[in-house]
């Protein structure tokens, strides 16, 4: 197989005792696929499909309204994610990459919950029932960052292909967006370089980790301004944006429960 950017690949010839190995387009190794065009499209798809084949194995469980929709996010957690999200480090998310796998949160969550299509309701209603916030990409950005401080750290071959610079000339048009710079963007660290600056200290790496929020469109969601207001108003101290995260990630979500407070 030859990775390129360009539309007509390059012919090989390769052979084995006179046998001439036939050229692929795409190939599996390691449970990932690795594509020609150097792209994650097919890899993602064929994570995202997976993932729906297993929640369907397990429809009896995390549908069961019997069971609480906390313990089920969790049971989706442990069984689930980590079919959508292996190999996720390697990943560069795209607008549309982020789409889908954001489309595929919700659609976990309506089976969850067991909403029709036909009743219409909005992804943030959604959300509110579900008692959670579009965790989904944050997940996937901080193994992401994680597994890149490591790499840049070790200075290693990893370092190299990351960081390193190819000859030639840049093709025409718009230029891929690379992992670096969705990270940079994510962390909120300014450009690339300053990302990879970062990472050579440890703790100023983990608090930048820790410190960023998810959001969509650069923007916090409904249920994200409401659970920063309620801790304010429930905790005498209010938390740091590194708390609230841990708080949020860990699936503390009584805080958004309004019952208690209205029946006072």
């Amino acid at each position: 197989m030859v990775v390129s950017r360009k539309q007509e690949l390059p012919i090989i010839n390769i052979y084995i005792k006179g046998t001439r190995l036939k050229q692929k387009d795409q190939f599996k190794y390691l449970g990932s696929l690795i594509s020609s065009d150097g792209r994650n499209n097919s890899e993602v798809a064929s994570r995202i499909a997976q993932a729906k084949t297993n929640f369907q194995k397990m429809k009896t469980v995390l549908t069961n309204k019997n069971i609480s929709i906390r313990t089920r996010r969790r049971a989706l957690e442990c069984y689930i994610e980590p079919i959508l999200m292996y190999g996720c480090e390697a990943w560069t998310i795209s607008k549309q990459t982020q789409k889908k796998l954001e489309s595929t949160e919700m659609w976990f969550l309506r089976r969850m919950l067991r909403i029709s299509w036909t009743a219409k309701k909005t992804n943030d209603t959604v959300l509110e029932e579900a008692h959670t916030t579009r965790l989904l990409i944050s997940k996937i950005r901080k193994r992401q960052a994680t597994f890149f401080g490591h790499v840049m750290r070790r200075e290693k071959l990893e370092n190299l292909v990351t960081t390193g610079m190819l000859e030639g000339k840049r093709s025409r048009g718009k230029q891929r967006e690379k992992l670096i710079e969705g990270l940079a963007d994510w962390l909120k660290a300014g450009k690339s370089l300053e990302a990879i600056e970062a990472t050579k200290d440890r703790k100023k790496w983990r608090t930048m980790i820790a410190n960023a929020t998810y959001s969509i469109g650069k923007r916090w969601t409904v249920m994200e301004s409401v659970n920063l207001h309620l801790l304010k108003i429930f905790h005498p101290h209010p938390p740091t944006l590194k708390t609230k995260a841990q708080m949020l990630e860990q699936g503390q979500d009584e805080v958004v429960d309004l019952s208690a407070g209205e029946s006072d």
